[in-house]
């Protein structure tokens, strides 16, 4: 985990302690920000790689959802391997073409966008008390644990098997229902084509992890404008928990994949979904797709707002590798089995560090 390093003056220290925020959001709006304080600041040597200067790189994959359910078998056929090669090569893929309107995209940014406007007494209603509790709101990751903060306020939302959803702002209810609703429609078919391309029945993953009473979660990040970003870390680099991750960001980048030893910019594709494979999906193909190291950085200029949809098996489903899957010259499972939630609660109640929670399952 990375260290302190002393970046603003003691006196102002004091200053932002007498203002007691809650919030980087209520931080950033501060009028005597000039600098960041110590406890956001992260050294340069042990923050993984933080200052590397990121390369554009065009060649993500990107995959035609409409083509999954073309009456083509060609077609099809082709898509499924085209998902294949971006689970195997890249671990992150863009999709177009979703079936999920712009209008309810725009929604739910707009929706979000009032939450975070929030008061800090008012978004303190929603705080919270356990990692599993089904609504959360927050600032860093685990503020309790965390030796440094993260330049991020979040919201996390549980939608599935039971929709939750504050009370505030009015109408929030009703615009998250509609777009969780659609995403789940999307991820559903995603799954058969998942499925297919491991060479398993369509729907298999929906079977094996209990996807009726899948545990869905969406999370919202607010990462305002940072007066010096290159101190500063909005996630550090991480793999993602559940099955599938659905993203998508309101046109202000951020998100920066590991990718053949390099971190790779990934700018947003208007009315698109960025999809990454995550740790249940590499325990359950035993390794044939692995999960990504991924990071956002922060920017001095413009606040940057992701959607997130994490999409997981039931919480009290073991997840082990597929018996169809373990072969080769091995010919054994590379990971013990643990129930969702246990994975969930350990990976959420520590230090976020890479791929640390998947190292606790491999064999």
């Amino acid at each position: 985990m990375a260290t302190v390093c002393e970046v603003a003056p003691h006196h102002q220290e004091a200053n932002f302690s007498q203002l007691k925020i809650a919030s980087v959001k209520a931080l950033a709006e501060s009028s005597i920000l000039t600098s960041i304080p110590s406890h956001y600041a992260f050294t340069t040597s042990t923050s993984g790689d933080h200052v590397v200067h990121p390369v554009h790189d065009d060649s993500i994959p990107v995959i035609d959802f409409s083509l999954l359910s073309s009456g083509n078998p060609d077609q099809r056929a082709k898509v499924v391997s085209d998902l294949a090669k971006a689970c195997q090569d890249w671990g992150f893929f863009m999709v177009i073409n979703h079936g999920v309107p712009e209008s309810q995209m725009k929604a739910m940014f707009d929706m979000l966008t009032r939450f975070f406007d929030l008061t800090e007494e008012e978004k303190r209603e929603f705080e919270g008390k356990h990692v599993l509790d089904p609504i959360r709101c927050g600032t860093s990751f685990n503020a309790s644990v965390d030796k440094v903060f993260f330049w991020r306020d979040y919201l996390k939302v549980r939608v599935h098997p039971k929709f939750y959803c504050p009370t505030k702002p009015e109408g929030f209810s009703e615009v998250l229902a509609e777009y969780s609703g659609a995403v789940q429609k999307f991820v559903r078919g995603l799954r058969k084509g998942i499925s297919e391309s491991l060479g398993l029945e369509p729907g298999y993953i929906d079977e094996a992890m209990n996807m009726d009473s899948s545990l869905q979660i969406l999370t919202a990040n607010l990462y305002p404008p940072c007066p010096q970003p290159e101190l500063a870390m909005g996630m550090p680099p991480h793999s993602d928990h559940g099955l599938l991750t659905i993203l998508t960001q309101n046109g202000i980048g951020g998100l920066q994949v590991h990718h053949g030893g390099k971190w790779v910019k990934i700018d947003p594709i208007p009315n698109a979904f960025l999809v990454n494979t995550g740790d249940h999906l590499e325990i359950l193909s035993n390794g044939i797709y692995k999960s990504v190291l991924h990071r956002a950085v922060v920017n001095n200029k413009a606040t940057r707002i992701s959607i997130v949809l994490s999409n997981g098996p039931s919480p009290d489903t073991v997840v082990m590798p597929a018996e169809q899957l373990v072969h080769g010259e091995n010919n054994r499972a590379m990971y013990i089995g643990m129930k969702y939630k246990d994975y969930l609660e350990l990976q959420q109640s520590s230090v976020l560090d890479g791929k640390s929670g998947l190292d606790r399952v491999k064999i």
